[in-house]
């Protein structure tokens, strides 16, 4: 017979098992997931601002303001730097500080290179093996760009900085290829700082919609060679102007 005097716990059954999350495990959950959150909203912030040129190349980071800024501890904030470092958007200095990492024209030109053979490999893919709905993709979002206004005074939050990102992704997005995108991604973004900087030193990138109106039509038209070609050069030209704002700055 079972005493009915027997009080079972809901996390324990017999032989001691326990089910469930003690009371210190549910806070040490709670406090990874808001650290992991404060950590990736400082890294999307910080980024950002590297990436427009609101954090200077070279620039130093001052750790006990950032903690300030967003009111967290230094873990956090230490963790989306490391973060920021493994991109090459920071560096490391001594005494465990960071400054922003600076630009080159040497750098400019390895990005370039890069992007070049990186980006061809991707545009080959996807128009070897991209189907109707990638090409409709490439169209819309052409047109969505052509039909987006420029506003250059804040370029890195302009709706026509997002819409470029995402024809050039739109191009690609065909090549079946995870990894080949993720590298795409990240060339992109190590060039688009070098844009950023450009367009507030006053640069002037010219009748880009026609580059990129060439571009998707080769791209639709499923001519390999002539749509790599097109944009390597369009990379190129974008290398070279910025290369004269660049020396002019002794960059």
């Amino acid at each position: 017979m079972i005493s009915t005097n027997i009080f079972i716990d809901n996390k324990r059954l017999a032989g001691g098992m326990v089910f469930g999350k003690t009371e210190h495990e549910e806070h040490s959950v709670s406090d990874t997931q808001t650290s992991a959150t404060l950590t990736s909203t400082i890294f999307a912030t910080l980024r950002e601002e590297i990436l427009s040129g609101a954090l200077p190349p070279d620039s130093k980071i001052n750790i006990r303001g950032l903690c300030e800024r967003f009111d967290v501890a230094f873990s956090p904030v230490r963790e989306a730097l490391n973060r920021l470092s493994s991109q090459n958007l920071v560096r490391q200095t001594d005494r465990r500080g960071f400054k922003v990492s600076p630009v080159s024209l040497t750098e400019l030109a390895d990005i370039t290179r890069a992007r070049c053979l990186v980006n061809e490999a991707a545009l080959r893919a996807s128009i070897a093996h991209g189907g109707a709905d990638w090409e409709e993709a490439v169209v819309l979002a052409f047109h969505r760009l052509l039909r987006t206004p420029r506003d250059d005074r804040s370029p890195g939050e302009s709706q026509w900085t997002l819409a470029h990102r995402q024809f050039h992704q739109s191009l690609l997005a065909g090549c079946g290829s995870d990894w080949l995108l993720a590298y795409c991604d990240h060339l992109f973004d190590a060039a688009e700082r070098y844009r950023l900087i450009g367009l507030s030193a006053g640069g002037n990138w010219g009748d880009a919609d026609a580059e990129h109106r060439a571009i998707m039509q080769a791209v639709i038209d499923r001519k390999a060679d002539e749509a790599v070609r097109l944009l390597c050069e369009h990379f190129e030209k974008t290398k070279r102007q910025l290369r004269l704002l660049l020396a002019r700055a002794g960059g």
